[in-house]
């Protein structure tokens, strides 16, 4: 089925440039023109029913959409749970049914429920947990906080007026497919990248030396920084206090 051209608008290319024109993220570029589809994060029509007309590919992301199209003739595009199908009818609603696709906050979800499509700040609109297979888990609610296991195993503390949608994300095999010819990540806009030991010291900080040599020293990115296995996250940053447990 094709996509509905009013929930559609061309996806701006960047080629891996900043604001200024420069390249500030290596090997982009010449990626097939495509059409963003405008996904409903914040699910704002509490109580209306909806029924799902299709479940389509998206160009954009791991995970598979759901066009639906609600009872007051309203459409919108969402995040596919595995166990939906066409022609089944979801709902946002804090009294919602616990089924694929329902819509509601934390607090009134069970525990060990998967849920994706989960919001940070309270009517903010879903943030995390939206790739294709990703689940994070309902592990307890106390009052107006709820635990939360992530799909990184990160244990972490949320609201629990926060929304989240039932079930896994769909498209779980993704992970699995693989790419039979370099032409399909040229499509992707992914271009052909080189070894940082391959190139000259002024080009990438592994580059240099006499013959065929090695990274020597700690593997770094092209600019000198620590790469593979130095934590970047801030030691003051303001949701440290929000993990009960970091992800392994």
């Amino acid at each position: 089925m094709k996509a509905l051209k009013s929930l559609l608008k061309i996806k701006k290319k960047t080629s891996g440039r900043d604001s200024s024109g420069h390249i500030s993220v290596r090997h982009r570029g010449g990626e097939q023109k495509r059409y963003l589809r405008q996904i409903d994060w914040l699910r704002k029509k509490d109580g209306i029913t909806a029924k799902v007309v299709s479940i389509e590919y998206d160009p954009n992301r791991t995970a598979n959409i759901a066009l639906v199209v609600y009872n007051d003739g309203a459409k919108a595009y969402i995040l596919a749970p595995s166990a939906l199908k066409v022609n089944d009818e979801i709902v946002t609603s804090d009294t919602a049914a616990i089924k694929d696709g329902n819509c509601l906050p934390l607090k009134n979800i069970p525990v060990g429920v998967p849920i994706h499509a989960l919001e940070l700040i309270p009517n903010m609109g879903a943030k995390i947990v939206k790739s294709a297979g990703s689940a994070a888990y309902v592990q307890s609610i106390d009052g107006a906080k709820a635990t939360i296991k992530m799909p990184s195993g990160e244990i972490r503390l949320f609201n629990s007026n926060c929304r989240a949608t039932i079930g896994q994300v769909g498209n779980e095999d993704h992970s699995n497919q693989k790419l039979t010819k370099a032409g399909e990540s040229r499509l992707r806009g992914r271009r052909p990248a080189v070894r940082g030991v391959a190139q000259n010291p002024r080009s990438h900080a592994h580059g240099g030396g006499e013959g065929r040599s090695s990274i020597g020293m700690n593997p770094k990115t092209p600019w000198g920084k620590p790469a593979m296995g130095k934590r970047t996250r801030k030691l003051k940053k303001a949701s440290n206090k929000l993990i009960i447990k970091r992800r392994k």
